[in-house]
């Protein structure tokens, strides 16, 4: 798939990342709140989210990797979405998602979870799309849930986050699941 793939959805539009989107990404990762539950931590400065985005363009490029960025129809930057490609042979991917705090609780991150199921189960054409969180980010297995994941297990002291190892959970879903989930409506 390219790498200029668009998604959209009823409210979101979600496109390829690019270099002009700097300062949102680094204003996205420099919260606190939206750091509290990422492994990733605050960068230092610029240059470091400069540098985080230039691994993802070489993982885009290698087709390892797609990252979106998530924007209302009207262009307002919401937040990430991404999704890792594993190996060929697995067809299975892992889904992320990292939005501003004002969008939260609007149901945005699950519309763009769904988008990245249909992209992944669509024309990416998965066996199995995985996801995680961290045990005390509820909201975020909440997303996940609604978005038909099954909570598979609990990864002990697996994440590290603000130099603490929390416990995360493992979600996971089946192609099989999601076709049956969606056409049963």
């Amino acid at each position: 798939m390219p790498i200029d793939t668009q998604l959209s959805t009823e409210r979101l539009l979600l496109r390829p990342v690019g270099l002009q989107d700097l300062e949102w990404i680094h204003g996205l990762h420099s919260l606190p709140e939206s750091d509290r539950y990422n492994t990733m931590g605050i960068p230092a400065d610029l240059s470091v989210t400069e540098a985080v985005m230039q691994g993802w363009f070489d993982e885009m490029a290698q087709g390892k990797k797609y990252v979106f960025a998530l924007t209302t129809l009207n262009g307002d930057f919401v937040g990430l979405a991404g999704m890792n490609i594993d190996r060929p042979r697995y067809a299975r991917a892992e889904i992320w998602y990292k939005l501003f705090p004002r969008y939260w609780g609007k149901g945005l991150a699950t519309e763009a979870v769904r988008a990245l199921l249909q992209f992944g189960f669509g024309p990416l054409s998965l066996h199995r799309i995985e996801a995680g969180c961290a045990a005390e980010n509820s909201a975020s297995a909440r997303v996940l849930q609604k978005a038909g994941f099954v909570q598979e297990g609990l990864s002990r002291k697996a994440l590290p986050i603000r130099g603490e190892w929390k416990d995360g959970y493992n979600f996971g879903l089946l192609k099989e699941d999601w076709l049956h989930n969606n056409t049963k409506q």
